[in-house]
């Protein structure tokens, strides 16, 4: 088997069977479309990427908006109606920036309805929960390799039924698209595309060469929502491809049948994961200390980024951009006000959500000094208040 090296690291840091997939995306497209009937409803967080919205619609699914605990970005469990529940086909967490949402009482709750939990942990691969590992909680789990590790493509769907592996593999492959001449020789080449034009300072040049190789493609936080073809694409739900087009964005190989260099690559980069979840810690617990964070009790996580409170976020984003130190990975409007009651279920509690992602500057752990340097110097005041006055 082509990926039995990666899938078996994989299994045993988890303790779970493994698939991998080329993407965290597409994982998550498999995982909806086996375990939820079309035209059922997803709870979801509101602060989140907009691909993963758009993959909850592809699979023929309506995105439900959660409240939000304002401090982290994590489901508030308790604000969720006790209607609500009954009408849901599953769970979807999102683990926003690492941080855990309450999995084990999602995990019991979803229990109790016979709906399944899905756990996006795409930021959350080195994650603890109630002494367990993040994608350890629901019936499925998606990791990506782009985010700690920096592979640039590769994932994997986590399963706590083994059983399922072959028709979950089977999906899977259906779903891959033929490799395509040159596109091992792009993807060896794109880091060291991307590191001289950086290296250069050329910030324009670098966003050029990120948008022609498929990196970088949104000019504003939320790609365009186009609801005319947004419309056409649900009525033909459930299906990868007429939600292309929204799927691709970031990522034009989301779906890419990978080969020897690609596998090679993902195989290194993970075997150093270790090392890097122990910089992100330290790094993380630098900025935990700091005047901006609202850390919660517990061990520190190594945090894909750490979400700082700021009181002006564009203005604290603009200060570091000077300083050649990007921010990136943010989620601003929530979903419900980027797509409206037309395309998904509005959240109860909307203002926790929307306070949360106006204030939040997610900083990379790796960056920690310079960062909180910058931030400082520019006299970045922390975020005050907050919904009901959290």
């Amino acid at each position: 088997m082509a990926y039995e090296e990666l899938e078996g690291s994989m299994r045993e840091r988890l303790g779970r069977e493994c698939l991998y997939v080329p993407s965290c995306r597409l994982g998550l497209y498999v995982a909806l479309r086996h375990w939820c009937p079309p035209g059922g409803r997803v709870l979801m967080s509101p602060v989140n990427d907009d691909v993963i919205f758009f993959v909850v619609l592809a699979a023929g699914l309506r995105p439900v908006q959660a409240p939000l605990d304002p401090h982290d970005g994590s489901i508030d469990l308790a604000a969720v109606p006790d209607e609500l529940w009954p009408r849901l086909s599953a769970v979807l967490t999102t683990n926003l920036y690492g941080n855990p949402d309450p999995a084990p009482e999602l995990a019991a709750r979803c229990g109790q309805l016979g709906i399944p939990l899905i756990e996006d942990a795409a930021h959350a691969i080195g994650s603890e929960a109630a002494g367990r590992r993040v994608g350890t909680f629901g019936q499925a789990s998606l990791f990506s390799l782009s985010k700690h590790t920096a592979a640039k493509a590769g994932g994997f769907l986590a399963i706590a039924d083994p059983g399922l592996r072959e028709a979950l593999a089977k999906t899977r492959d259906t779903l891959l698209a033929p490799r395509r001449p040159g596109a091992e020789l792009a993807y060896w080449a794109r880091p060291y595309a991307e590191a001289t034009v950086r290296g250069l300072r050329l910030a324009p040049a670098a966003r050029s060469v990120l948008r022609m190789l498929g990196q970088q493609e949104r000019e504003d936080i939320r790609m365009p929502l186009r609801p005319g073809e947004l419309r056409r694409a649900i009525e033909a739900a459930p299906g990868l491809a007429p939600f292309h087009s929204w799927a691709r964005v970031d990522m034009h190989d989301y779906r890419a049948t990978p080969g020897k260099v690609r596998l090679a690559r993902i195989q290194r980069k993970l075997g150093r994961l270790d090392a890097v979840l122990d910089a992100h810690r330290r790094g993380a617990e630098r900025l935990l200390a700091t005047e901006w964070a609202r850390p919660k009790a517990g061990p520190v996580q190594p945090l894909f980024r750490v979400p700082l409170l700021v009181e002006d976020r564009d203005a604290a984003r603009a200060a570091l951009a000077r300083e050649r130190i990007t921010v990136g990975y943010l989620y601003d409007p929530p979903l419900d006000d980027y797509a409206g009651e037309a395309f998904t279920g509005l959240s109860p509690a909307p203002e926790a959500g929307r306070w949360f992602a106006r204030h939040a500057l997610p900083v990379d752990p790796l960056k920690a000094a310079r960062t909180i340097e910058v931030l400082r110097a520019a006299g970045t005041r922390p975020a005050r208040g907050g919904p009901a006055g959290v």
